[in-house]
Protein backbone atom coordinates (compact mmCIF):
# COMPACT_ATOMS: atom_id res chain seq x y z
CA UNK A 1 0.00 0.00 0.00
CA UNK A 2 2.98 2.31 0.26
CA UNK A 3 3.00 2.86 -3.51
CA UNK A 4 -0.70 3.64 -3.37
CA UNK A 5 -0.08 6.42 -0.85
CA UNK A 6 2.90 7.94 -2.67
CA UNK A 7 0.86 10.19 -5.03
CA UNK A 8 -0.90 11.81 -2.11
CA UNK A 9 2.33 12.16 -0.14
CA UNK A 10 3.82 14.06 -3.07
CA UNK A 11 0.59 16.08 -3.31
CA UNK A 12 1.06 17.24 0.24
CA UNK A 13 4.71 18.09 -0.36
CA UNK A 14 3.71 20.23 -3.32
CA UNK A 15 0.76 21.94 -1.74
CA UNK A 16 2.41 24.38 0.65
CA UNK A 17 2.45 28.15 0.23
CA UNK A 18 5.77 29.19 1.76
CA UNK A 19 8.39 31.08 -0.22
CA UNK A 20 10.16 28.45 -2.28
CA UNK A 21 9.26 24.78 -2.41
CA UNK A 22 8.27 23.53 1.02
CA UNK A 23 8.96 19.85 1.43
CA UNK A 24 6.92 17.47 3.48
CA UNK A 25 8.56 15.79 6.44
CA UNK A 26 11.14 13.47 4.79
CA UNK A 27 10.93 10.95 7.61
CA UNK A 28 7.29 10.30 6.67
CA UNK A 29 8.38 8.51 3.47
CA UNK A 30 10.06 5.79 5.51
CA UNK A 31 7.10 5.21 7.81
CA UNK A 32 4.41 2.60 7.19
CA UNK A 33 1.14 3.61 5.55
CA UNK A 34 -1.92 2.92 7.68
CA UNK A 35 -5.20 2.95 5.76
CA UNK A 36 -8.71 2.62 7.14
CA UNK A 37 -11.86 2.49 5.04
CA UNK A 38 -15.27 0.89 5.08
CA UNK A 39 -14.54 -0.77 1.73
CA UNK A 40 -11.50 -1.43 -0.47
CA UNK A 41 -11.65 -2.52 -4.10
CA UNK A 42 -8.49 -3.54 -5.95
CA UNK A 43 -8.33 -4.20 -9.70
CA UNK A 44 -4.76 -5.33 -10.41
CA UNK A 45 -5.44 -5.76 -14.14
CA UNK A 46 -6.56 -2.13 -14.57
CA UNK A 47 -4.22 -0.95 -11.77
CA UNK A 48 -7.00 0.81 -9.87
CA UNK A 49 -7.35 0.90 -6.07
CA UNK A 50 -10.52 2.39 -4.58
CA UNK A 51 -10.92 3.13 -0.87
CA UNK A 52 -14.42 4.18 0.25
CA UNK A 53 -16.25 5.18 3.40
CA UNK A 54 -14.62 7.42 5.99
CA UNK A 55 -11.14 6.87 4.54
CA UNK A 56 -8.23 7.77 6.82
CA UNK A 57 -4.68 7.47 5.50
CA UNK A 58 -1.82 8.03 7.94
CA UNK A 59 1.90 7.93 7.19
CA UNK A 60 4.07 9.61 9.83
CA UNK A 61 2.79 13.18 10.20
CA UNK A 62 0.65 12.90 7.04
CA UNK A 63 -3.08 12.44 7.65
CA UNK A 64 -5.65 12.36 4.83
CA UNK A 65 -9.37 12.18 5.58
CA UNK A 66 -11.80 11.70 2.73
CA UNK A 67 -14.94 9.83 1.73
CA UNK A 68 -13.30 8.21 -1.30
CA UNK A 69 -9.73 7.76 -2.53
CA UNK A 70 -9.03 6.39 -6.02
CA UNK A 71 -5.47 5.65 -7.11
CA UNK A 72 -4.60 4.56 -10.67
CA UNK A 73 -1.25 3.63 -12.17
CA UNK A 74 -0.29 3.70 -15.85
CA UNK A 75 2.00 1.23 -17.69
CA UNK A 76 5.07 3.39 -16.97
CA UNK A 77 4.34 3.41 -13.23
CA UNK A 78 3.06 6.98 -12.99
CA UNK A 79 0.15 7.39 -10.61
CA UNK A 80 -2.89 9.59 -10.26
CA UNK A 81 -4.70 10.04 -6.98
CA UNK A 82 -8.17 11.52 -6.51
CA UNK A 83 -9.59 12.22 -3.05
CA UNK A 84 -13.24 13.29 -2.85
CA UNK A 85 -15.80 14.16 -0.23
CA UNK A 86 -15.36 13.59 3.46
CA UNK A 87 -16.36 15.76 6.41
CA UNK A 88 -18.79 18.44 5.17
CA UNK A 89 -18.14 17.16 1.65
CA UNK A 90 -14.42 18.05 1.79
CA UNK A 91 -11.29 15.95 1.39
CA UNK A 92 -8.70 17.08 3.95
CA UNK A 93 -5.00 16.61 4.61
CA UNK A 94 -2.42 17.68 7.15
CA UNK A 95 1.35 17.16 7.16
CA UNK A 96 4.35 18.60 8.98
CA UNK A 97 6.79 20.62 6.88
CA UNK A 98 10.40 19.47 6.70
CA UNK A 99 12.67 21.29 9.15
CA UNK A 100 9.90 23.56 10.48
CA UNK A 101 7.60 23.43 13.44
CA UNK A 102 4.56 24.06 11.27
CA UNK A 103 2.06 22.13 9.22
CA UNK A 104 0.47 22.31 5.78
CA UNK A 105 -3.32 21.88 5.91
CA UNK A 106 -5.57 21.74 2.90
CA UNK A 107 -9.07 20.89 1.81
CA UNK A 108 -11.35 20.85 -1.21
CA UNK A 109 -14.32 18.92 -2.48
CA UNK A 110 -11.90 17.10 -4.81
CA UNK A 111 -8.09 16.90 -4.68
CA UNK A 112 -6.20 15.40 -7.63
CA UNK A 113 -2.52 14.62 -8.05
CA UNK A 114 -0.82 13.49 -11.28
CA UNK A 115 2.72 12.17 -10.69
CA UNK A 116 3.65 12.31 -14.40
CA UNK A 117 2.77 16.01 -14.69
CA UNK A 118 3.81 16.71 -11.07
CA UNK A 119 0.62 18.70 -10.70
CA UNK A 120 -1.76 19.00 -7.75
CA UNK A 121 -5.24 20.45 -8.20
CA UNK A 122 -7.85 21.42 -5.61
CA UNK A 123 -11.41 21.79 -6.90
CA UNK A 124 -14.33 23.66 -5.31
CA UNK A 125 -14.04 25.29 -1.89
CA UNK A 126 -10.25 24.96 -2.14
CA UNK A 127 -8.14 26.05 0.83
CA UNK A 128 -4.46 25.62 1.72
CA UNK A 129 -2.69 26.87 4.83
CA UNK A 130 1.06 26.62 5.33
CA UNK A 131 2.18 27.83 8.73
CA UNK A 132 0.49 31.23 9.04
CA UNK A 133 -0.01 31.83 5.29
CA UNK A 134 -3.23 30.75 3.60
CA UNK A 135 -5.09 30.95 0.33
CA UNK A 136 -8.72 30.23 -0.53
CA UNK A 137 -10.46 30.04 -3.88
CA UNK A 138 -12.68 27.92 -6.06
CA UNK A 139 -9.66 26.23 -7.69
CA UNK A 140 -6.01 25.93 -6.68
CA UNK A 141 -3.37 24.38 -8.93
CA UNK A 142 0.29 23.75 -8.10
CA UNK A 143 2.79 22.78 -10.81
CA UNK A 144 5.68 20.96 -9.16
CA UNK A 145 7.90 21.28 -12.25
CA UNK A 146 7.67 25.07 -12.44
CA UNK A 147 6.82 25.65 -8.74
CA UNK A 148 3.97 27.94 -9.77
CA UNK A 149 0.53 28.35 -8.23
CA UNK A 150 -2.73 29.34 -9.86
CA UNK A 151 -5.71 30.27 -7.72
CA UNK A 152 -9.06 31.24 -9.25
CA UNK A 153 -12.48 32.13 -7.97
CA UNK A 154 -15.79 30.76 -9.10
CA UNK A 155 -17.58 32.91 -11.65
CA UNK A 156 -20.43 34.72 -9.98
CA UNK A 157 -19.44 33.65 -6.46
CA UNK A 158 -19.37 37.21 -5.14
CA UNK A 159 -22.04 39.90 -4.97
CA UNK A 160 -24.01 40.52 -8.16
CA UNK A 161 -21.79 43.47 -9.12
CA UNK A 162 -18.54 41.57 -8.58
CA UNK A 163 -17.36 38.12 -9.62
CA UNK A 164 -16.04 35.69 -6.99
CA UNK A 165 -12.73 36.58 -5.38
CA UNK A 166 -9.59 34.76 -4.26
CA UNK A 167 -8.43 35.36 -0.71
CA UNK A 168 -4.79 35.14 0.38
CA UNK A 169 -3.20 35.99 3.70
CA UNK A 170 0.59 36.11 3.58
CA UNK A 171 2.43 37.07 6.73
CA UNK A 172 5.65 39.10 6.57
CA UNK A 173 8.75 36.92 6.78
CA UNK A 174 11.09 37.68 9.66
CA UNK A 175 14.49 39.09 8.78
CA UNK A 176 17.37 36.65 9.18
CA UNK A 177 19.65 39.35 10.60
CA UNK A 178 18.34 39.74 14.12
CA UNK A 179 20.40 41.68 16.66
CA UNK A 180 21.11 39.80 19.89
CA UNK A 181 19.48 41.23 23.04
CA UNK A 182 21.65 43.99 24.55
CA UNK A 183 23.81 44.32 21.42
CA UNK A 184 24.12 47.51 19.44
CA UNK A 185 22.94 47.20 15.83
CA UNK A 186 25.56 47.79 13.15
CA UNK A 187 25.39 51.31 11.65
CA UNK A 188 23.75 51.56 8.25
CA UNK A 189 25.96 52.84 5.44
Amino acid sequence: MTTTARPLLVLIACASLGSGPALAERADREKPVHLEASRVTVDDVKRVHVFEGNVVLTQGSLVIRTAKLVVTQDAEGFQKGIATGGVNGLARFRQKREGKDEYVDGEAERIEYDSRAEKAEFFTRAYIKSGVDEVRGHYISYDGKTEQYLVTSAPGAGPASEPGRVTAIIQPKKSKSVTAPGATPAPAN
